[in-house]
C-alpha cells in the first residue's frame, strides 16, 4: 500500500511540474524544443524538475515503502527457507526407506 501511495504522490509531482513547465514554453518563458520536438521537449523539462522535487519532498514516504518492500522480501526468504527444509526432510525420509528395504 505504501508503495502505491508513493508512485501516486510521484506522479502527481510530475504532472504538476508537466504543468508549469507547459505553461512556461507556451507563454514564451522557457525556450521551445527544436521543430516538431516541443512535446518531448516538456515531458523532458518535467522529469528533470520532478526528480529532484520528488527526491527531497517525498524522503519519508520512499523509507517507508523501503521498509515495507525489504519486509516482504524477509518473509519470501523465509519461506523459501522453509519449503527447502521441508524438502531436504522429505527426501532424507525418502532415502532412508530406500536404505531400509
Amino acid at each position: 500500500m505504501e508503495m502505491l501511495r508513493y508512485t501516486l504522490m510521484r506522479l502527481g509531482i510530475f504532472v504538476g511540474c508537466l504543468v508549469v513547465v507547459w505553461g512556461l514554453v507556451y507563454s514564451g518563458v522557457a525556450p521551445r524544443g527544436l521543430g516538431d520536438s516541443n512535446g518531448l521537449w516538456i515531458i523532458l523539462l518535467a522529469l528533470v524538475f520532478s526528480a529532484p522535487i520528488s527526491f527531497v519532498v517525498l524522503r519519508k514516504e520512499r523509507d517507508r515503502a523501503s521498509i515495507q518492500i525489504a519486509e516482504r522480501v524477509e518473509r519470501m526468504k523465509a519461506n523459501f527457507r522453509a519449503s527447502a527444509s521441508q524438502e531436504d526432510e522429505a527426501d532424507d525420509q525418502a532415502r532412508a526407506r530406500g536404505q531400509a528395504s
